[in-house]
């Protein structure tokens, strides 16, 4: 190998480096972004919920700036074959982190709406419990990445479908709630909202997850994803959630 060829691949292992470096910082600002409105939810911490909603500028700004890296690098670098797909890779997981924020942000501005009624029966608690598992599947699909170990992201995918069953149970005490008590309706729509939140942040988790399947065997999962999520079929049900 001549210098020159040396010299371009030292260059490019470190541009990587600082990349996977910021998709990292990213991840982490995503996960205490699920945390805290979770947190914010049960103990109707409204300072709290603000600190998420300015939080999600640092986490548009990291995504900005390594969608200028990664252009930079393939530009400058040609990476081939299997560097490409951790570039491009490292792209799309950035765009969804970046949903994922804005969904952490969208439930932390309900928290000042939800103060203004009566807790719904433990809902919040059954909230946190479910933003707890999702910020679980982030953090083992960020270490995947990092070890290009495909069995976890794997275990990943597969996890989701929890997700999306404890949403629908919780959809359907909700929907009880609303029965019992009309009173209750527009606490218990809100709290929904933030309900198909979590589990879209686990739809987005999912395909951070085949992102790493795909860089680790060049290949995406080939096993269809199936949603447990059945209100999704449900006309009545499909109000968008992700609306800022």
């Amino acid at each position: 190998m001549s210098d020159m060829t040396r010299h371009i691949h030292s260059a490019f292992d470190r541009d990587l480096e600082g990349i996977q470096a910021q998709i990292m910082k990213m991840g982490g600002l995503v996960e205490t972004a699920i945390r805290d409105a979770a947190r914010s939810l049960e103990t109707r911490d409204e300072e709290l919920a603000e600190q998420v909603r300015a939080g999600d500028k640092a986490i548009d700004a990291l995504e900005d700036s390594l969608n200028d890296e990664a252009a930079r690098v393939i530009a400058l670098r040609g990476p081939q074959a299997s560097d490409l797909r951790v570039v491009l890779s490292v792209m799309r997981m950035s765009a969804n982190l970046e949903r994922i924020g804005d969904l952490s942000k969208n439930m932390a501005k309900r928290t000042s709406v939800l103060t203004q009624f009566p807790p719904v029966n433990g809902s919040a608690k059954s909230l946190r419990r479910m933003a707890r598992e999702v910020e679980r599947m982030l953090k083992d699909a960020l270490d995947a990445y990092i070890q290009r170990d495909a069995e976890l992201a794997r275990d990943v995918i597969d996890r989701d479908g929890e997700i999306d069953q404890m949403y629908n149970t919780l959809f359907r005490e909700l929907l009880t709630f609303m029965l019992e008590d009309p009173r209750s309706i527009t606490a218990c729509m809100h709290l929904h909202f933030i309900a198909k939140n979590i589990e879209r942040m686990g739809d987005h988790i999912t395909s951070i997850a085949e992102q790493v399947v795909f860089v680790v065997s060049g290949e995406h999962p080939d096993k269809p994803r199936t949603k447990a999520d059945r209100t999704s079929f449900d006309p009545a049900y499909s109000l968008d959630t992700d609306g800022e």
